[in-house]
C-alpha cells in the first residue's frame, strides 16, 4: 500500500510531527526557492552588466519578465491545483524552473537569459499558490494564518539568503556556478515534493474544465471577494515595489545614507519582512480562539503600515532604520487576506481563489513598481539620484490609492452581506 495514505486531512487540535515534515517542509522549501529567484538579480546585477554588456534596459527586462510569466499563470494554475493536487502541480513546474536555472547558468545571449528567466518565473508560479491550498486541506482552518505566515517567512528567509549568502557564493564560483546550483537544489526540491507529501484527498468531484472556469468567474463575481481584494492587492504591491526597488533609492536620495548604510538598512527592512510573517499570522490566529477573527488583526496592521508610508510620503528622517523596519513587519499584515478567502469559499475553490487574488497582487506589483518611477522621473535628477519631492509625490499618490481602498472595504460591509 502507498503510505501517502496514510495521514487524515480532518482537523488536529495539535499538529503531528508527520503532517509537518511531511507537509509543510516541503513546501516551505519551495517557496524558499521561489523567492530566492525572485530577488537574486539584484545582487548579481553588476556581474551580469560586466560579463554580458547588459545595459539598465536589458537588464531591468531580464528581470521583470519573472513576474510577467509569474502572474500570466496564475489563473489555470489555480484550476491545476484544484484539479489534480497541490504538489504534483509543483514538483513538475519546478523542473521548468530547474531548466530555466540551467539555462541561465550556460547562456549567453539575452533573448537565451530572458528565456532562461521567463521559465524560472513560470517555474515557481505554483510555489506559495500550491502551498496555501495544500495547507486547507491538510490542517484546521483556525490554524492557516499561523501556518500561511509560516511558509511566507521561508520566503523571506529565501530573500535574505539572495544578499549575504549569495555575495559568499560569489568568492567561491561565479555567477553561473550559483544558478548551477540552484539548478540543482530546485530538482532536489521538486523530487522531495513529489515523493513524500501525501497524495490529495479525493474530492466529491472535479467537475469539467468548464465547470472549473465557472469556479473562476464566481470568485471574480462575488461581492466578498471584491470586498477584501482592492485593499489586499494594493497593500501587497506596495509593499513589494517599494520594498523590492524604491526603498534603497529612498534611502539614498531622502536619508543621505552611503551605500553600505542602506544595504544595513535593506537587510533589516526584510528582517522585519520575515517577523511580521512568522508573528501576525501567529497572533491571528491566538486571537481567533478569542472570537477575534483574522480580518480583524489584518485591517489593524495595515492601518500602521499607511500611517508608516504617511511618514515616508512627507521626508521624515529621523528613526529611519526604525520607520523602516516597521514598513517591513506592518507591510505583511494583508498577506492573511489569503487565508480569510480561503476559508470564506468552499474548500474545493481554494487553489482558484488563492490564485485570482495573487494575480491581481503580481500585476498589482508590476504596475506599481513602474508607477512609482514614472512620476519619481518627473522631477529633475539631482547629481547621483532623484529628487526628493518626487518620492514625496509618488509615495503620497500610492498612499491615496490605499485609503480609498481601504474606505471601499468598510463601506462593502455596511450591508452585512460581505462576510470578510
Amino acid at each position: 500500500m502507498d503510505n501517502r495514505q496514510t495521514l487524515s486531512p480532518g482537523p488536529h487540535p495539535e499538529l503531528p510531527l508527520a503532517i509537518v515534515l511531511r507537509v509543510f517542509l516541503p513546501f516551505a522549501a519551495g517557496y524558499f526557492l521561489s523567492y530566492l529567484y525572485r530577488t537574486i538579480n539584484a545582487v548579481l546585477a553588476p556581474e551580469l552588466e560586466s560579463a554580458l554588456g547588459l545595459d539598465a534596459a536589458a537588464l531591468g527586462l531580464l528581470t521583470s519578465v519573472y513576474f510577467l510569466t509569474f502572474a500570466a499563470f496564475q489563473l489555470p494554475l489555480g484550476i491545476l491545483l484544484d484539479r489534480y493536487g497541490p504538489h504534483k502541480v509543483e514538483s513538475l513546474l519546478l523542473v521548468l524552473a530547474a531548466a530555466g536555472a540551467l539555462l541561465f547558468a550556460i547562456s549567453d545571449s539575452l533573448g537565451d537569459l530572458v528565456f532562461g528567466r521567463a521559465l524560472i518565473g513560470l517555474g515557481v508560479s505554483a510555489c506559495l499558490m500550491a502551498s496555501l491550498k495544500t495547507f486547507v486541506l491538510w490542517f484546521p482552518p483556525q490554524r492557516l494564518p499561523a501556518v500561511n505566515g509560516w511558509v511566507l517567512a521561508a520566503g523571506g528567509l529565501g530573500a535574505l539568503t539572495a544578499t549575504t549568502p549569495v555575495e559568499w557564493a560569489m568568492n567561491l564560483t561565479s555567477w553561473r556556478g550559483v544558478f548551477a546550483g540552484l539548478a540543482v537544489l530546485t530538482l532536489l526540491a521538486a523530487a522531495v515534493l513529489f515523493r513524500v507529501v501525501p497524495d490529495k484527498p479525493a474530492s466529491a468531484h472535479a467537475g469539467d474544465w468548464r465547470v472549473q472556469w465557472r469556479g473562476i468567474v464566481a470568485i471574480y463575481t462575488s461581492r466578498v471577494f471584491w470586498r477584501l481584494a482592492p485593499i489586499s492587492l494594493l497593500v501587497m504591491s506596495t509593499h513589494m515595489a517599494i520594498q523590492g526597488l524604491w526603498a534603497g533609492p529612498w534611502l539614498r536620495d531622502v536619508a543621505g545614507l552611503d551605500r553600505m548604510a542602506v544595504a544595513d538598512h535593506l537587510f533589516w527592512v526584510a528582517a522585519g519582512m520575515v517577523a511580521g510573517f512568522l508573528s501576525i499570522g501567529t497572533l491571528a490566529y491566538r486571537l481567533s480562539r478569542l472570537g477575534i477573527p483574522p480580518v480583524v488583526v489584518s485591517m489593524g496592521g495595515v492601518v500602521i503600515f499607511l500611517a508608516l508610508q504617511l511618514i515616508l510620503a512627507l521626508g521624515y528622517t529621523g528613526a529611519t532604520l526604525l520607520i523602516w523596519l516597521g514598513f517591513g513587519f506592518f507591510g505583511t499584515s494583508a498577506n492573511l487576506s489569503y487565508a480569510v478567502l480561503s476559508q470564506t469559499f468552499p474548500r474545493e475553490l481554494a487553489g482558484r481563489v488563492n490564485t485570482a487574488l495573487n494575480l491581481l497582487v503580481f500585476v498589482g506589483a508590476f504596475v506599481m513598481q513602474w508607477g512609482l518611477g514614472a512620476v519619481i522621473g518627473l522631477w529633475p535628477a539631482t547629481s547621483g539620484g532623484y529628487a526628493p519631492q518626487g518620492y514625496g509625490v509618488a509615495f503620497g499618490l500610492v498612499l491615496v490609492l490605499q485609503l480609498a481602498a481601504l474606505a471601499w472595504y468598510g463601506f462593502a460591509g455596511l450591508g452585512g452581506k460581505s462576510k470578510p
